[in-house]
């Protein structure tokens, strides 16, 4: 049977103490007890076997049996998506974007951007257990809300594109031109997509315009449908 996964920010060496809540959930949930083997990540590609040595409900300890790295699987992928109005909507991206393995998750603050604050601390809480709950070794980066026009002049990837709503039937579809085995950055609008002069901007940039298929989409819809694209092919 395989050892649960578990987030522990801290770089260990021989021995463990995981955070409260972590603890309370291995031994009141799990009910696991001293000698039980559990997984431990850092988010950054470490993973450790350990035992539980100590199953206190505030404060369980494991000494760490074996160590390992595992590498990414692919380049550095960006999603610079627009805060959304429903707040559920973005989490439930964010949610999907760590389980697919996206590195890195830019809130973006377009001119059609409604909401302009995020609850950080929350939001990175579920990028957390979205990481154990698809039993990966990396953390997204979840970045603070950035203006569109500073992101579109500072990200040094090898491929970026924006996604937009659009009457060109020559604009290409975003998976024939996706390779995950290069760094690439895509944007997605708010609800009331992207202005004109933003657009532009981002074009002015080096931006790829691409579709994501014949379907109007929401944002957070065309945004996942990015991250599918980004992490499968």
């Amino acid at each position: 049977m395989k050892s649960p996964l578990f987030y522990l920010a801290e770089s260990v060496t021989e021995t463990a103490s995981l955070n409260e809540e972590t603890s309370k959930h291995i031994s009141g949930v799990l009910r696991m007890q001293i000698g039980d083997r559990i997984s431990l990540t850092d988010g950054k590609g470490n993973l450790h076997e350990a035992e539980i040595t100590d199953h206190h409900k505030k404060k369980v300890k494991a000494r760490i049996l074996h160590s390992s790295f595992r590498p990414r699987k692919h380049s550095h992928q960006i999603i610079a998506c627009s805060l959304l109005k429903n707040t559920g909507r973005f989490e439930w991206f964010i949610e999907k974007s760590a389980e697919l393995g996206i590195q890195t998750i830019i809130p973006l603050l377009c001119e059609r951007t409604e909401k302009q604050t995020l609850r950080f601390e929350r939001m990175q809480q579920i990028l957390v257990s979205a990481m154990i709950q698809s039993e990966q070794a990396y953390l997204p980066h979840l970045a603070h809300p950035a203006l569109f026009h500073e992101v579109i002049q500072q990200q040094n990837v090898q491929h970026k594109f924006i996604a937009y709503c659009s009457e060109d039937t020559s604009i290409p579809h975003f998976k024939t031109l996706i390779n995950r085995n290069d760094s690439s950055m895509l944007l997605v609008g708010p609800e009331g997509d992207f202005t004109l002069a933003e657009i532009n901007d981002a074009l002015n940039k080096q931006f790829v315009p691409v579709s994501l298929g014949d379907n109007r989409l929401r944002s957070e819809t065309a945004a996942i449908t990015g991250a599918v694209l980004m992490t499968m092919l």
